[in-house]
């Protein structure tokens, strides 16, 4: 036999053991007698004169999606509403200790909250959880889902844009006199679980309580609304569109600074603006796009140009009320680049003229010939340009104009070939002193025996092929100088453009950066 001790430590071990639990039979029988005659349709208040009282609140885990051309919103969140059941009601001592339910929401009554600017196929995108009954009454049902909220997408600061999307969140059929919705926190959503998104940065979610009568219904109607506030991170943006965009259109400025001599100066312009173009198509995935309106420049310079402004139609965000900030540097940017291209096409036109074709207008010359250098600085060899000098020209000129007028070619040949005719003897000096072009042929005929006779045909001859000469040389030094003044004109234009793209580039790439609200959130 086992010894006393034993029998009286295995009895009380037996004693010590749990017994079979009761707590499967109390539920079954609390729920018969809770269900049995629960009315879904009944709204649980002792006094139907008064609203029920739904505690509402929003637990944001991720933002799944922004699309900027449906406007649409995708967000994972939960809904955490809490009221009190009046025909939810026991005592725990009564049914074995039991504290609380979970009870299938289609057996019990619950608020008909839905999210008022809903998008989804289904327009309800929750997932009907149990309804967690306690045995105060208090009901407490967190339904997960997946939202399509419609949002209002403001990109006029693109990539620098911030978004605030509302869900708006009220009872579908009862008004504010039968279900009183309230904020269960006042900071707002819960935001203790997000998961932080790759493209956009949560700066807050504050909700507010809105009571508003509408059109259709005399009733005021309660409502709970949450705004997403959201930042676009710029990061990516920065260094794979702005940055690219900015190293190719400076490239373009270096076309100012070719001799036209070197024949790269328009296929360099031309080549930057095909890379511009090529670079666009290339990001045409990765950048926001939307149907309302198209943010171009109304005006076609090249072919080019048309194809590239097709293609920012199809890749930048476009919409009816706003213009996007980096659409519009691109367009500025565009813009510059193919100018550059035009005005080089000007600045070539204008090295490769010569005196056979074009002539000089008066006002090209004093602008670009005087004014210009002297603004930019500028000055040709041998000839420094000031203001004094810029007033002296038109004086200068009419001085020139009228020595020439004044002095004739053979003049002065007469002149220098005194030794000439006092070797021909003095009456053939005094004879020729004073004669002029015009009348040597006569002279000739009528002093065709004299004994000058034949000193006056060699002297004709002589004085006819110095003037062809001269003037053959008077005719290409003018064209010289005309070919120098085009092409210095080049030159100004040249180089007052390289000053203004390269002002316009800078001033347009720092305005747009210090426009923006922000410049790089990571």
């Amino acid at each position: 036999m086992a010894p006393p001790a034993v029998l009286v430590l295995t009895t009380l071990l037996y004693m010590a053991l749990p017994k079979e639990s009761l707590q499967g039979p109390h539920e079954r029988r609390l729920l018969n007698d809770l269900l049995n005659a629960y009315n879904t349709l009944e709204r649980p208040v002792a006094n139907e004169s008064e609203p029920l009282e739904v505690k509402f609140g929003l637990t944001l885990q991720q933002i799944i999606d922004v699309d900027e051309k449906n406007q649409i919103l995708t967000t994972n969140a939960w809904l955490n509403l809490e009221w009190n059941d009046y025909n939810l009601r026991w005592n725990e001592s009564e049914y074995g200790g039991v504290k609380d339910l979970r009870i299938t929401p289609t057996k019990l009554w619950k608020p008909d909250v839905l999210m008022y600017n809903s998008a989804d196929e289904g327009f309800d995108g929750t997932y009907h959880t149990n309804v967690v009954v306690r045995n105060n009454g208090s009901c407490l049902y967190v339904p997960p889902g997946i939202f399509k909220s419609t949002c209002k997408i403001d990109i006029t600061w693109f990539p620098f844009d911030d978004q605030h999307c509302d869900m708006k969140f009220g009872s579908w059929t009862y008004d504010g006199n039968q279900l009183d919705l309230v904020l269960k926190s006042e900071d707002g959503g819960d935001l203790s679980d997000f998961i932080t998104n790759g493209e956009w940065h949560l700066i807050a979610m504050p909700g507010k309580k809105n009571t508003i009568v509408y059109q259709c219904c005399p009733e005021p109607y309660v409502d709970i609304t949450f705004t997403i506030q959201i930042r676009r991170r710029t990061l990516y943006y920065f260094f794979n569109l702005i940055v690219p965009c900015v190293l190719i259109s400076s490239m373009a400025l270096l076309g100012f600074t070719l001799p036209p001599e070197s024949g790269e100066k328009l296929t360099l312009g031309v080549t930057i603006l095909l890379s511009l173009t090529v670079f666009l198509n290339l990001v045409a995935e990765k950048m926001p796009s939307t149907s309302d309106a198209v943010p171009l420049i109304g005006v076609t310079i090249l072919l080019s140009l048309t194809v590239f402004l097709n293609l920012v139609a199809e890749t930048l965000p476009q919409v009816s009320d706003a213009i996007p900030l980096l659409g519009t540097y691109f367009n500025c940017i565009m813009f510059m680049v193919a100018s550059s291209v035009v005005l080089t096409v000007v600045v070539l036109n204008y090295h490769h003229r010569t005196a056979d074709i074009h002539e000089m207008p008066q006002w090209v010359k004093t602008v670009l010939l005087h004014w210009f250098p002297w603004f930019l600085r500028m000055s040709r060899p041998g000839k420094k340009i000031t203001l004094r000098t810029i007033k002296m020209h038109k004086r200068k000129k009419e001085l020139e104009l009228k020595d020439r007028s004044c002095k004739s070619l053979l003049t002065n040949v007469l002149e220098l070939d005194d030794d000439f005719r006092q070797i021909s003897g003095p009456s053939c000096g005094a004879y020729l002193r004073g004669m002029s072009a015009s009348t040597l042929d006569d002279t000739v005929a009528h002093v065709g025996g004299s004994a000058c006779s034949a000193s006056q045909r060699e002297l004709q001859l002589i004085l006819r092929e110095l003037q062809f000469i001269t003037g053959r040389m008077r005719q290409a030094d003018e064209k010289a100088d005309l070919i120098s003044d085009w092409k210095f004109a080049a030159m100004v234009v040249d180089r007052f453009c390289l000053i203004i793209f390269t002002m316009f580039t800078v001033v347009a790439t720092v305005a747009v950066l210090l426009s923006a609200p922000h410049i790089i959130v990571e």
